[in-house]
């Protein structure tokens, strides 16, 4: 049973949640009358196809600049030069330029007669059977519903089910939900272990053998002190329950975290599985606080079970209007304590990931409340000013206006990396470029640090027809807004990627998605014939189709012949591109996750689809995102009860190995050595506390990155390494005793610096070694002694070159060390 916790935020039906007064910042804007110049100077920047430079963007006022591109790959800047070429003329000029905008490009794959003849034929044919498809799915979907609201859901299961959908709390929702399970049988399936869908054998010698090492490993730390600890085949109680950890705990083991496993009632799933989980968190728990394990041993444990286990984003969708149903999701997720680290956000979705990501779980909880539409004003428009706008300039909004408006949603001008330093939570919002060169991004603090968020909400959110495309920006040193990434533009992440797992598995090693899918052209085809998480198949106690059989496959053939008619046309390049932009990725994309929650919505939602919601509506909405969120939350919560013991024990294992100290925004561990640190401590002892930390100018701030060494200075070049020729000319003058001509003047190597006692050589075959190493080792690394050594001799030497060099040597085998001592 998963705990509630005690702090949830304010209901929906609360009085408080009401007053926007008693939102927090509700009267600060956040945003700064330079930085919104910069922004409107980046958007007023030439607008070309190509990349403009450094200098064109910093002199906007620039005119009569020509930037040369290419229509494509393959073809030449210039279509044709003819051999009588004369200068044209300025008006010529402006004709030919006028014509050329006027003219779609053409490649290879639409050149051709046959692609000419064919086109158009082909495109009417295809297009009318995807309407006659359409029309037929449609009634599908309807005979589908009169099936189940006619023949399913009568008498006392009608009842039930409609007191299931009018609870308003979870707690209550949850004894209905049990009710109904009760009421349908469903109960006595939890009780049984078989089941066709995971290895409930497997499962159950595991819980078996875990209980057993945790208790015997539980006896060794209670009597450790009095006797030696048994030992059973070699190994210690604790040792086998860290190796059933090691063998048991990843994604999905033998099929426990099967969907299937959670769709056959509205609440819970099998009993061996929940106690599977809970076994489970409650050795991990005992593993990475018992003493039997040294520091070593539990970090290189932790690092295990990161890299199998994976970790949960929850990515939200676009959908215009539709977006505000991701609040109430939200704030289930939140109430339970269950709401992920990783968030993701496509055009309305990146407004309501920026919100989550850049405010703390207290001011999330006063925020998510129905006196939240306050802020919601960027619709607020009259007609006449958005008409003439959109017949000026092809867009509805105006971007200038969206980045004073959205900037309050994203705590003003936080950077992705400031936004994860501020809450702990990762933020990333897709964003597709204009031009169909550039790869489409996934923007957080690892790909673009410096990237203030709400420049890329707005990029995220631009549509064609609605926002034009936007330039992101970016925070420099020294807090000025500059464009990001040479001026580019950006537009609407959901043309193209609206949930971007293959990039999150990529970064973040996410293999657990919660997808909530809101796009009103997505959200009618969404259809599970088996049922889904929270929401089984009634009829035949959970083990019959939707509408029958013959209705769930004639839905799942319709959809899948729609797919593959879509693909057709795209890959013949059969359909026209309204406003420049392909349309097709909109429909061919993969729009679920392992979890996929869509709330019902209304008719009446595609008429405000572009307006900004009031309270009373606002307040629905959150309810019925609530509604839809609760029959996934013990999926959920199963989750993340092994995954947060496992982000518990990586921040206890940091702190152990000597956590990095922030000083002025410079991390210690990026500059020292473990051997550093343990000098500094023992001086600051000594010393009441008082030490002086060097902290070298030259290391560029913010965090170091998990997973990721130490940032390397950035104006300390590569040193060259001494050829193998000069090696062994000193060596040999070293051992005829000449004078070497660099002792006449300063020193011109570390070694130099190193005490007289370290610089006599050893043997004729040890210095053989030593300088033979040149051939398979690297020159710059040097073994861990002699940097000590170097360290200590430069800092109690006066000369600046020897402290340069010094400085050089141990920022460059840092990394190494850290990576020793971790």
């Amino acid at each position: 049973m998963t705990k509630r916790p005690t702090n949830e935020g304010p209901p929906v039906t609360s009085p408080s949640g009401w007053d926007y007064h008693t939102l927090p910042d509700w009267d600060n804007d956040f945003y700064n009358e330079d930085d919104i110049l910069a922004f409107a100077s980046a958007l007023s920047a030439p607008e070309t196809s190509t990349s403009p430079s450094e200098e064109d963007l910093l002199n906007p006022k620039k005119q009569n600049v020509e930037f040369i591109t290419a229509l494509n790959d393959w073809r030449p800047v210039h279509r044709s030069v003819s051999k009588g070429f004369q200068r044209p003329t300025h008006a010529s000029k402006k004709k030919k330029a006028r014509k050329k905008q006027s003219k779609r490009g053409k490649d290879e794959t639409r050149e051709g007669w046959s692609y000419g003849l064919f086109k158009y034929p082909l495109l009417i044919l295809a297009m009318g059977w995807l309407l006659f498809l359409g029309i037929l799915y449609m009634f599908t979907r309807f005979y589908i519903f009169a099936y189940e609201r006619y023949i399913t859901w009568r008498g006392k299961r009608d009842r039930l089910r409609k007191s299931l959908r009018q609870q308003m709390t979870y707690d209550g929702w949850k004894d209905a939900a049990e009710e109904l399970d009760s009421y349908l049988g469903s109960d006595k399936w939890r009780h049984e272990d078989e089941y066709a869908y995971y290895d409930d054998r497997t499962i159950r010698d595991v819980v078996r053998k875990m209980k057993s090492a945790r208790r015997q490993a539980e006896e060794d730390e209670q009597g450790k002190r009095g006797g030696e600890q048994e030992r059973v085949g070699g190994q210690r109680s604790v040792e086998r329950l860290a190796e059933l950890a090691r063998s048991s705990i990843k994604n999905n083991f033998s099929g426990y975290e099967n969907s299937r496993l959670y769709s056959q009632t509205y609440f819970g799933t099998k009993d061996l599985v929940q106690e599977f989980v809970d076994e489970a968190s409650a050795s991990l728990k005992f593993l990475f606080s018992t003493e039997q394990l040294t520091v070593e041993e539990k970090q290189d444990l932790v690092k295990h079970l990161s890299t199998n286990f994976g970790r949960t984003a929850l990515c939200l969708s676009g959908g215009a209007g539709f977006a505000w149903y991701h609040f109430g999701i939200a704030k289930a997720l939140l109430d339970a304590d269950v709401l992920p680290n990783i968030i993701t956000g496509t055009s309305g979705g990146a407004l309501v990931a920026a919100l989550l990501a850049t405010r703390t779980d207290e001011e999330l909880k006063q925020l998510l409340v129905p006196a939240l539409a306050h802020r919601i004003n960027a619709c607020g428009d009259p007609w006449s000013t958005w008409f003439f706008r959109w017949w000026r300039t092809g867009a509805r909004f105006d971007a200038v206006d969206w980045a004073k408006r959205c900037s309050w949603w994203c705590h003003g001008n936080l950077t992705f990396l400031e936004a994860y330093e501020r809450t702990g939570r990762i933020l990333n919002v897709t964003c597709v470029p204009s031009d169909p060169h550039t790869p489409n991004i996934l923007v957080n603090y690892l790909t673009a640090p410096d990237c203030v968020i709400w420049s890329a909400v707005i990029a995220s959110a631009a549509v064609p027809g609605i926002l034009n495309p936007v330039v992101l920006m970016r925070k420099n040193r020294d807090g000025k807004l500059e464009p990001y990434s040479f001026g580019h533009k950006w537009k609407d992440g959901s043309l193209k990627t609206d949930i971007p797992l293959k990039s999150l598995n990529l970064h973040f090693n996410v293999n657990f998605s919660v997808v909530s899918q809101v796009n009103p052209h997505i959200n009618l085809f969404f259809f599970s014939s088996r049922g889904t998480v929270g929401r089984p198949v009634t009829h035949r106690r959970g083990r019959g189709w939707r509408g029958g059989f013959l209705g769930s496959a004639l839905e799942q053939y319709l959809k899948l012949d729609l797919n593959k008619w879509l693909k057709v046309l795209r890959h013949l390049e059969l359909l026209p591109r309204p406003l420049g932009q392909d349309w097709s990725e909109i429909w061919l994309q993969k729009f679920s996750g392992t979890i996929t929650i869509w709330p019902r919505s209304s008719l009446s939602d595609f008429w405000y689809i572009l307006s900004d919601p009031t309270m009373q509506r606002l307040a629905h909405m959150l309810h019925i995102g609530q509604l839809a969120a609760w029959p996934k939350l013990k999926f959920i919560a199963n989750r993340m009860a092994i995954e947060k013991v496992i982000e518990a024990a990586e921040e206890t294992s940091r702190s152990e190995s000597g956590a990095p100290i922030d000083i002025q925004g410079r991390r210690l561990r990026n500059v020292l050595s473990q051997e550093d640190l343990e000098g500094l401590l023992e001086v600051a002892r000594n010393n009441d506390g008082v030490v002086e930390v060097p902290v070298p100018t030259e290391l560029e701030t913010g965090r170091e990155q998990e997973g990721h060494p130490p940032p390397r200075p950035r104006n300390l070049e590569r040193q060259e390494s001494p050829s193998v020729t000069k090696r062994w000319s000193e060596w040999f003058g070293s051992m005829s005793g000449a004078s070497s001509p660099r002792l006449l003047g300063g020193p011109s190597s570390i070694s130099d610096f190193r005490p007289r006692q370290h610089s006599r050589r050893g043997s004729f075959m040890q210095e053989f070694k030593r300088q033979s190493q040149v051939f398979w080792d690297d020159p710059e690394a040097e073994d861990e002694e002699d940097a000590v050594s170097d360290g200590a001799s430069e800092m109690a030497s006066g000369d600046e070159h020897a402290m340069t060099s010094g400085d050089e040597h141990a920022l460059t085998s840092e990394p190494e060390e850290i990576n020793g001592a971790t």
